[in-house]
């Protein structure tokens, strides 16, 4: 699958077209220019590590975007086996931009749960651009529950614009499902893990995403609302999203920083679209040092970090002069 550039990435695009054009010259001729080819090629990788070192929280939230992102699915058939979808909320209907079932993870049982968003415009209109509705949420809630009755763990991926605000949504209360997850998820009996893996979108993430883990990837966005938003109610114009994005402290650094995630895990260079298969590796392998972390653990004291690390959300320091 070819890459798509995003719009900072122009310079990577210009150099990686040029060795596209090389390698067909080469494929059609019996002029060897491999070793001009492997250097710019090294050319390309070189500045795509400078570029991903100074992204600013604005290119942070498009990579987040990008439409080539690995998705939930994409992860699940990559870390986990035997996943058996699990469908509907058992009161209105089956929302697909919530995906959940039964599945191993390194041969355990455990439940996963996750937002998923389409490739193609079908597939994104069936699945709402991954903001759910209700009976999404009160799907995740039972899948939750039933976690809970067998005893085994949570995992659950984010990567919602936001919850859906529609007023079919609405009229089948939005605000209740969304509460009433925070209340399941604070009180479950078994460890949640959550990694933010694009778009960490508001409440719509928020629903899914009170784990005893919060892990995020190096390249996605976890806020109350998107730059774009942001900027329409402070400024008027969602052209001003730029300067929301650096205010509303949503990349993985900042949020590690002010202790509201866990872990960050890192990213290939140039984003994790870029090589599924090294960055499902690492989110492995963090989400076993994760669940390792609660083994032997028991429910009272379960409870009590879950508690404890809910109530120290909310930091702040005094800077009045006495």
């Amino acid at each position: 699958m070819k890459t798509t550039f995003l719009d900072f990435e122009q310079p990577i695009a210009e150099l990686e077209n040029k060795i596209e054009e090389l390698r067909f010259v080469q494929d059609e001729s019996a002029v060897d220019i491999s070793d001009e080819i492997h250097r710019l090629a090294e050319k390309s990788q070189q500045l795509t590590k400078d570029l991903y070192s100074r992204l600013t929280p604005w290119q942070v939230s498009q990579i987040a975007r990008h439409p080539q992102r690995p998705y939930t699915l994409d992860y699940i058939s990559q870390i986990f086996t035997d996943f058996h979808e699990l469908h509907g909320d058992r009161t209105f209907g089956d929302d697909l931009s919530i995906i959940g079932g039964l599945a191993r993870f390194n041969g355990a049982s455990c439940m996963v749960i996750g937002h998923q968003k389409g490739r193609d415009t079908k597939e994104r209109a069936m699945r709402n651009f991954g903001m759910s509705r209700p009976e999404g949420y009160r799907k995740a809630m039972r899948l939750m529950r039933l976690a809970e009755k067998f005893d085994i763990p949570v995992f659950t991926f984010v990567d919602t614009p936001g919850a859906f605000p529609g007023i079919d949504a609405e009229e089948r209360n939005q605000s209740e499902a969304i509460g009433h997850n925070l209340y399941t998820q604070a009180e479950l009996k078994v460890p949640i893990i959550s990694t933010i893996i694009g778009e960490g979108g508001s409440g719509g993430a928020l629903a899914i995403a009170m784990g005893d883990m919060v892990l995020m990837l190096q390249f996605a966005t976890y806020s109350v609302i998107s730059p774009e938003g942001c900027a329409s109610i402070l400024w008027k114009t969602a052209e001003m999203a730029p300067e929301a994005a650096e205010q509303l402290a949503l990349t993985a650094l900042r949020l590690k920083s002010l202790g509201l995630i866990d872990k960050i895990v890192n990213e290939p260079v140039g984003g994790a679209h870029r090589d599924y298969e090294a960055t499902t590796a690492m989110l492995k392998k963090a989400l076993a040092e994760s669940l390792r972390q609660f083994a032997g653990m028991s429910l009272k004291e379960l409870l009590e970090r879950r508690h404890e690390r809910l109530m120290s959300y909310g930091k702040f320091k005094d800077t009045s002069v006495k």
